[in-house]
C-alpha cells in the first residue's frame, strides 16, 4: 500500500514508518520537521501545517493513498497547558482525519491512548476488573486523556457519515519504549527501561503497561490489511503480554492505587494491566517483544 503516517518523525512514528516499509509499503511521512532516520528508500518527508484543515485535505488527496495512519498529536499529558493539549489534539484529528475522508482515502486509522479509562484519576480509581480492555469504560481525568477520546469519537463520527465506503479503527498503544531504548536510551519521561524496573513508582501512573514500537508496526500491518473484513470502527488495546515489573501485579497495584486490591487479584504472575486479546481475536496479532528477551540480547 501506499500509506500516509501523520507524526512520523516522533518515537512511535519512527518506528512504524521504517518498520511499515520494511514489510514492503510506501510511505510518505508528514511532520513538522523530517528525520534523518527516515532518510531512505521507500519513504517520502513532508512538512505541512496539519491544523489547516482545507490544506491538509489538498496535500493528502495530491498523495493518493490506499491508507492514513494518524499519530500527530502534542504525545505527553501535561507538557503542555490543558487548554492547548485539548485544541491542538482535537483539531489535529479533525483536520487529518476529516481531511482523508475528503481525499478519498479508503483506510484510515487513528492513535489513542490507554488513558482515556481513567487511571491515575486524583480523586482515586477503583476498576471493576483487570486486565483492562476495550469494553473498560472511559473516564478521562485530564485533557491529554480527554483529547484522545475525542480522537476515538472523531473516527466514529466520520464513520457515521461515511460509512462503509471508508473503513475505519482506533487504537491505543501502551507506554511505547522504542529500540534504542532497550540499550539505554531514555524513555518518554526521562528514565532509562532499567530505571523504571528498578523503581516501580516509575512505571506506576501507567499501570506498568509497556509495548516495543516494532510490534506496533506489526500490528498496523495486520491492521491495515484486515480492515476491509472487520467490523467497522473497531478499538484495539495494543500492548505486550507481559508488566514491565519484577514483581506481579496483583502486590503492585493496590501499592500504588488504592483501591484496586480486588480487582489486581486476577493479575498473578507476570500478567499485564491491558488485555490484547481482542487483537488476537478480530486480526490473529500478538506482541512478539518482552523487556526480558529485549534486555537479555545486550
Amino acid at each position: 500500500m501506499r500509506i500516509i503516517i501523520t507524526g512520523g518523525s516522533g518515537r512511535l512514528g519512527r518506528t512504524l514508518v521504517t518498520g511499515l516499509a520494511d514489510a514492503g509499503h510506501e510511505i510518505v511521512s508528514i511532520d513538522r520537521e523530517p528525520s534523518a532516520a527516515l532518510d531512505r528508500d521507500g519513504i517520502t518527508q513532508a512538512s505541512l501545517d496539519l491544523t489547516d484543515a482545507d490544506a491538509t485535505a489538498s496535500a493528502l488527496a495530491a498523495m493518493s493513498a490506499d491508507a492514513l495512519i494518524h499519530l500527530a498529536a502534542i504525545a505527553v499529558p501535561f507538557s503542555a497547558p490543558e487548554d492547548v493539549i485539548i485544541r491542538t489534539n482535537a483539531a489535529l484529528a479533525q483536520s487529518v482525519l476529516g481531511g482523508a475522508v475528503r481525499a478519498g482515502i479508503h483506510r484510515v486509522v487513528a492513535a489513542s491512548s490507554p488513558t482515556v479509562v481513567g487511571y491515575g484519576a486524583p480523586r482515586g480509581w477503583t476498576p471493576e476488573r483487570l486486565p483492562l480492555d476495550e469494553t473498560s469504560p472511559t473516564e478521562p481525568w485530564n485533557a491529554y486523556a480527554l483529547s484522545k477520546l475525542l480522537i476515538e469519537q472523531t473516527v466514529d463520527m466520520l464513520r457515521r457519515q461515511a460509512g462503509d465506503d471508508v473503513r475505519f479503527a482506533s487504537f491505543r498503544p501502551c507506554y511505547v519504549i522504542a529500540p534504542e531504548e532497550w540499550a539505554g536510551a531514555l524513555t518518554q519521561q526521562g528514565h532509562t527501561v532499567l530505571d523504571r524496573l528498578d523503581d516501580p513508582a516509575l512505571s506506576a501512573p501507567a499501570l506498568f503497561n509497556y509495548v516495543d514500537a516494532r510490534d506496533v508496526a506489526a500490528f498496523t500491518d495486520t491492521l491495515l490489511a484486515a480492515l476491509d473484513h472487520i467490523p467497522n470502527g473497531e478499538r484495539f488495546f495494543v500492548g505486550a503480554d507481559d508488566a514491565l515489573a519484577r514483581r506481579p501485579l496483583s502486590e503492585l497495584l493496590p501499592e500504588f492505587h488504592p483501591g484496586t486490591e480486588h480487582a489486581a487479584a486476577a493479575l498473578t504472575g507476570t500478567s499485564p494491566a491491558f488485555s490484547s486479546d481482542k487483537a488476537a481475536r478480530l486480526l490473529g496479532w500478538r506482541p512478539s517483544r518482552t523487556w526480558r528477551a529485549e534486555l537479555a540480547l545486550l
